[in-house]
């Protein structure tokens, strides 16, 4: 009995100086990578000041007919709300046999059903995109969309309406 108790001291001991003394595999920060397609604040605000200048009178004159001072220009999603999202879509893609590759934004209109608050006004939609799953037998791609295609899977909407220029 004494010599399983230290055996069991032995063990528990080189347990302790393994934890203590064994290099631990640390993982290197993850690289953060620029997307395509980035560009300037300055760039943003010339395209939101053309938006201003062409499209606002139009936009906001058939809100005006609403009884709305303007229409919305933007929607904010909250980062939790958009990573959870992109996570279901995906997931909801990949049951469906679908790679997910991207999104695309669409502009909509809530039309004359949509209740008061949002009667004819414009809302943005988030639509995944993607393509069909090619079978492993297959050695031909005839996928001539480039994954740009839309995915069967429920969009996101009901963002909040925001501001009406892009920020100074």
């Amino acid at each position: 009995m004494k010599h399983l108790s230290y055996i069991i001291l032995g063990i528990i001991i080189g347990a302790v100086l393994t934890y203590y003394f064994c290099p631990r595999v640390v993982q290197p920060p993850e690289k953060i990578i620029k997307p395509k397609g980035v560009i300037s604040i300055e760039q943003a605000q010339a395209l939101s000041d053309n938006w201003t200048l062409y499209r606002k009178p139009a936009v906001d004159s058939a809100a005006k007919k609403q009884g709305r001072e303007q229409d919305d220009r933007s929607t904010y999603w909250d980062l939790e709300d958009i990573e959870n999202y992109l996570g279901y879509a995906k997931n909801y893609s990949d049951s469906l046999g679908y790679t997910m590759t991207g999104i695309r934004v669409y502009l909509g209109e809530y039309g004359e059903n949509a209740g008061q608050t949002k009667k004819n006004l414009t809302t943005m939609i988030i639509v995944p995109t993607g393509h069909k799953v090619k079978s492993q037998a297959s050695s031909l791609n005839m996928n001539f969309q480039g994954g740009k295609g839309g995915i069967p899977v429920p969009p996101l909407n009901e963002g909040e309406g925001g501001e009406q220029g892009y920020p100074k």
